[in-house]
């Protein structure tokens, strides 16, 4: 008899640690399946979704006592969360960040990286997160309020941006400038007639700085608003298409448009 209830006890166990580990594998099976393989495979380190971006450009990404902070470090966090990775985010200059993913330095790159047919020749992009209208920004006693206007006059926009593009489109002389800021302060010296940029970057420095003199001309009607997106490298098609599905969860339940208007000021998500 007490073999019998030993043996029961023993046998009633080892079901109860069966029904345990049961309990345990939909769990788990559920969290692998909400990263494909695939993808795993095409990030550079596993469980982390490595993102370049400059940190220099509020309101987008930008350091705040000494933190980066910003609408594309919030949406990069968001979204590796949805992938269920950890977000790890690597500073870099404008020039170099879409070479890093060339090398692999880093799996997408969020800086308000304007979707062309040019760059998806060579890397895809995820859907567009942002519609971007360019900005005329000017001294307030100019009469320079178009982009066909700007053909022959110093204007201010950074090497290699899309705003760079715009203002060589209208063929103006091209000022390089490295940062917002400096924009601006080139237009106040004389040393540029006015800069290319975008409104929200416009109104995100308003915040917090003085645009005393200044003056922003949205210009979409000549020039249609920038849609912007998550680069990667081309081969990642896995990764391109988790991305994606973060980004309409994100959408869908409205924290893309709250992450806006927390940033921006209102919604510039599409």
């Amino acid at each position: 008899m007490k073999k019998t209830l030993k043996t029961l006890l023993v046998t009633t166990g080892l079901l109860g640690l069966s029904f345990g580990l049961a309990a345990l594998k939909p769990t788990t099976a559920k969290a692998a399946e909400k990263l494909p393989a695939q993808t795993t495979k095409e990030l550079k380190d596993k469980g982390t979704l490595t993102i370049g971006l400059e940190g220099t450009f509020a309101p987008y990404s930008y350091r705040k006592d000494g933190k980066l902070t910003g609408f594309e470090v919030e949406l990069g966090k968001k979204i590796a969360k949805e992938m269920g990775l950890k977000a790890k985010f690597v500073p870099t200059k404008w020039d170099g960040l879409i070479a890093g993913v060339d090398t692999g330095k880093f799996d997408i790159v969020l800086n308000n990286v304007t979707i062309t047919k040019e760059r998806q020749e060579k890397y895809l992009f995820s859907k567009p997160y942002i519609y971007s209208h360019f900005a005329l920004i000017t001294k307030k006693n100019t009469n320079l309020t178009k982009l066909s206007q700007i053909k022959g006059q110093k204007i201010a926009a950074g090497t290699g941006t899309d705003n760079a593009l715009v203002a060589k489109k209208y063929k103006a002389d091209v000022v390089p400038s490295s940062d917002f800021t400096t924009s601006l302060d080139l237009i106040k010296q004389d040393r540029a007639k006015g800069a290319i940029n975008s409104m929200s970057a416009w109104y995100a420095y308003k915040k917090d700085h003085s645009t005393k003199g200044l003056k922003a001309t949205d210009v979409s009607s000549e020039e249609d608003p920038a849609k912007i997106g998550a680069l990667m490298a081309k081969k990642n098609t896995s990764l391109q298409k988790s991305v994606n599905k973060a980004l309409d969860k994100l959408r869908k339940d409205g924290q893309l448009e709250k992450l806006s208007k927390k940033y921006v000021g209102g919604d510039i998500t599409k």
